[in-house]
This record gives C-alpha cells, sequence and structure tokens, in this order.
C-alpha cells in the first residue's frame, strides 16, 4: 500500500561546496521577486511610468517583505521565546518567516512608497498584488522543497511522506495544494487586469485578492499541521484567525471599488494615479 504514496526526500541544498550550497527556497525566494519585477516593469511600460520607479517599489517590498514576514512568525507564533531573546530575530537563516506578517509588512512599506512617489494607494496594490500572487506560488514550492509547512496524514494517493523529517506515513501536500491556488489567482487576476486596465477602479483587484488568497489560506489550514504547540487548543489555528480581517478588508475593497466610477485611461500616463 505504500507504494501508492509519494516518498519525498528531496535534498533542500541544490549543491554543496565545502559544507555550504545555495539552498531552492532561497533560489524560488529570489525568482518570486525576478518574475514579479519584470511582470510589473510591463504593466508600468504600457502606463507610461518610468522604471526608476519600479527599482523604488522594489527595494520597498523587499525590506517590507523580509522584515514583515520575520516579525510576524517572531510576534505571532513563538512571541515568548523572541522577547525573551531579541536578538535571535535577526537570525533569518534560522528560519521562521509567515506570509500574514509579509502581507502587513507590504502594507506599511508600500505606504511610505506612496508617500514619497505621491501615487493612489489602492492604485499600486492593484499591480502589485498580482505579482504577489505569482510569489505565493513560488515561495510555496520553496517549503516543498524543504519539506515543511505539509498537512495532517491521509489516505489519498497523492499523499507525501516526508521522509527527510522522519515522517513514515502519508501527509497532505499543502504546499502544493498553496502553490495551486496562488497561481489560479495569479492567473485571474492577470486576466481581470488586462480586461479593465483602461477603465479602473481602484482597489477591485486588490479586493479580490484578499478575498480569495486569504480565504484559500483559511481553508487549507484545516489539513495543515500547526506550527506551534498552542495552536493544539484552538478552534481556529492562528493562521485561520489571521486570515479573517484580511477577507473582510477584501469584501470592503470590492465594494468601495463598484461603489466609484471607474478611471478611463487614454494614453499612457494621462491619468492620476
Amino acid at each position: 500500500m505504500m507504494l501508492q504514496y509519494i516518498h519525498w526526500n528531496v535534498n533542500p541544498e541544490i549543491f554543496t561546496i565545502g559544507g555550504w550550497g545555495p539552498r531552492w527556497y532561497g533560489l524560488f525566494f529570489a525568482l518570486s521577486f525576478v518574475a514579479g519585477y519584470y511582470l510589473i516593469l510591463n504593466y508600468f511600460k504600457r502606463e507610461g511610468i518610468k522604471q526608476d520607479v519600479l527599482d523604488s517599489l522594489t527595494m520597498y517590498m523587499f525590506i517590507g517583505t523580509l522584515i514583515g514576514a520575520r516579525l510576524g512568525h517572531c510576534l505571532f507564533y513563538e512571541p515568548a521565546y523572541y522577547l525573551k531573546n531579541p536578538l535571535e530575530i535577526l537570525f533569518v537563516w534560522h528560519g521562521g518567516l509567515a506570509s500574514h506578517g509579509a502581507a502587513i509588512g507590504i502594507l506599511i512599506a508600500l505606504y511610505f512608497f506612496v508617500r514619497k512617489h505621491k501615487k493612489n494607494y489602492l492604485w499600486i496594490f492593484d499591480r502589485v498584488v498580482i505579482a504577489v500572487a505569482l510569489a505565493g506560488f513560488f515561495i510555496r514550492m520553496g517549503n516543498l522543497m524543504n519539506s515543511e509547512i505539509y498537512g495532517h496524514e491521509t489516505n489519498l494517493p497523492w499523499g507525501f511522506i516526508f521522509e527527510l523529517r522522519g515522517e513514515t506515513v502519508p501527509k497532505h501536500p499543502t504546499q502544493i495544494y498553496e502553490a495551486l491556488s496562488y497561481l489560479f489567482i495569479f492567473g485571474l487576476l492577470s486576466v481581470i487586469f488586462r480586461k479593465t486596465w483602461q477603465s479602473q477602479r481602484h482597489g477591485l483587484i486588490f479586493g479580490i485578492f484578499l478575498i480569495l488568497l486569504f480565504t484559500a489560506r483559511f481553508l487549507i489550514e484545516f489539513v495543515k499541521e500547526n506550527q506551534v504547540a498552542f495552536e493544539e487548543n484552538m478552534q481556529l489555528n492562528m493562521g485561520q484567525m489571521l486570515s479573517i480581517p484580511f477577507v473582510l478588508a477584501g469584501f470592503a475593497l470590492v465594494i468601495n471599488a463598484l461603489r466609484h466610477k471607474p478611471v478611463e485611461m487614454q494614453k499612457p500616463g494621462n491619468y492620476k494615479v
């Protein structure tokens, strides 16, 4: 019976030289930024936005993502430990990044970005979240290569036995569930953007993104193993509790966007953002 399952024992390191080697997770993390950069570059060229604005946006995004994801893990999942050992918050290479923290970090970083470049907050998010959805796909594939963030035991034929983690029974490959969800969201948002970019409702794409991504995250958490011990006695785990406000915010953004007239764009750069 065990032969019907997938035995997963992929080395997290791509190769090793002198005891050190690049990891698949790092490669996918880098790919998420490269792919996002060229995706938004295409949007900006279409709309007459200069590339130096994108370079600045990329820096804000990188800093916001990294700081937010790290602080999110430390403060949401293991606050007691990291408050006693605050210097270890800086040890990103030890692992521990939270997507909800990354979302909050990006929200804050882009607030400072739009203040500097005098852009519309929702306008920039309607573009950034398309790249973020694609980045989510890459990040979860990196988690798969690390054999981490997987689910409960399953008897489904696509269950993964994560041998490098000492598992002997098949588990839900929740990394793949999330990755495919994010890839679908990326494709859908891309289609919506292509069809509406000349007649835009600021916040609509951002709102749809929040609803779909965090609903998917909320549902997948039901088959995912808890990350920390205190979640065992909770009806909803920390990931689900943190997802609810984002989903509600998404509905508010969609309703608000549909209540306002779309912003018409006649030619590149010929409208206020």
